[in-house]
């Protein structure tokens, strides 16, 4: 998949495509759907399938305060996308691009014009142009007038309720990572940089954990322990890990979030214990995926008594993983 940094970027060559619309954070269930029928739609036509993304995200720029967490890096996105089978990825950034465009605008020049779109396949709830004047009815219009068939996918409902990122980030809040994954299709999952942090899991306590800082517009689980997966990703330029683990394979880990009320540490991150494993990872990129909660942060009024918790959540941690239909040793 080609990623493509702006609308002058695209090749005046693309020819004909068939293009989706959206933000697509978290790239949940229902943007599968909607991915998915654009790529099947492109493949019928014998067309290449862009799909039109936004970073940052547009409420960001027009609403500051009212800006979402970001589920997933861009970085993570495009990834996801690409293995649903899309062509080009096209990445706006709304204070350079189509901020000020009229609905009519970005179907004539966006649309028909750069992209070249004969197909375009939008959710039902679909907004678009100045002040989000356009719908997905309004699309349809101009679609007519502008020779470009209008596809609309109804959102997708689970048990009654809408499979969206709104409704992911609120199960994230409650700690309920397992509803979150439902929505998503897999484990929600953090993905950054292992760096060092107090030192004092391995030195003092015999729980060496790998440390990770996510931005403060990232989302993360609520506080707490969690039972996942932790994989480094980063690719053979970095060289082999030192130690007893090798990238590209899950370990099991207990996941704390939050800060460490314990010892008053107050920066937010993500720390994993890795289970029955002994590796330097500082500088690596670890992917961090969450099964199951544990329990809830708690402030312990001895290291003693912390020392016990984290032995327990440990051992149900493996409980957890155990049943998780992706171990790879069931």
């Amino acid at each position: 998949m080609d990623i493509l940094r702006g609308l002058r970027q695209v090749p005046e060559a693309l020819g004909a495509t068939v293009v989706t619309i959206g933000v697509f954070d978290g790239v949940h269930r229902g943007h599968q759907l909607l991915i998915s029928e654009a790529v099947v739609r492109a493949r019928e036509l014998g067309l290449p399938c862009v799909v039109m993304t936004f970073e940052p995200h547009p409420v960001a720029i027009f609403a500051p305060e009212r800006a979402p967490k970001a589920l997933i890096p861009l970085s993570e996105r495009a990834r996801l996308i690409e293995q649903l089978g899309v062509d080009y990825l096209v990445v706006i950034d709304f204070r350079e691009e189509l901020a000020g465009d009229s609905p009519e605008m970005y179907v004539r020049d966006v649309l028909a014009g750069v992209l070249g779109a004969r197909t375009v396949v939008v959710g039902e709830n679909f907004t678009f142009g100045k002040d989000a004047a356009g719908t997905a009815a309004t699309m349809r219009e101009l679609g007519k007038a502008y020779g470009i068939e209008v596809v609309t996918v109804e959102l997708l409902n689970d048990a009654g309720v809408r499979v969206c990122s709104t409704a992911v980030r609120e199960e994230l809040d409650r700690g309920d990572v397992r509803v979150a994954a439902d929505f998503l299709g897999r484990e929600f999952a953090v993905t950054g940089v292992i760096e060092r942090g107090a030192g004092r899991g391995g030195r003092e306590l015999g729980y060496p954990t790998a440390n990770q800082y996510v931005a403060d517009i990232s989302a993360l689980p609520a506080d707490g322990v969690y039972a996942g997966w932790l994989t480094v990703v980063d690719g053979a330029e970095k060289g082999p890990i030192v130690g007893d683990m090798e990238p590209g394979v899950r370990y099991p880990a207990a996941i704390s979030v939050g800060t460490n009320p314990t010892f008053g540490d107050a920066r937010r991150s993500v720390e994993s214990f890795i289970l029955d494993r002994d590796a330097d990872l500082y500088g690596r990129l670890a992917r961090v995926e969450f099964v199951g909660k544990v329990r809830d942060m708690v402030k312990f009024d001895s290291v003693d008594e912390l020392l016990e918790s984290m032995a327990r959540d440990v051992e149900t941690t493996r409980r957890i993983l155990a049943a998780d239909p992706k171990n790879p040793e069931r």
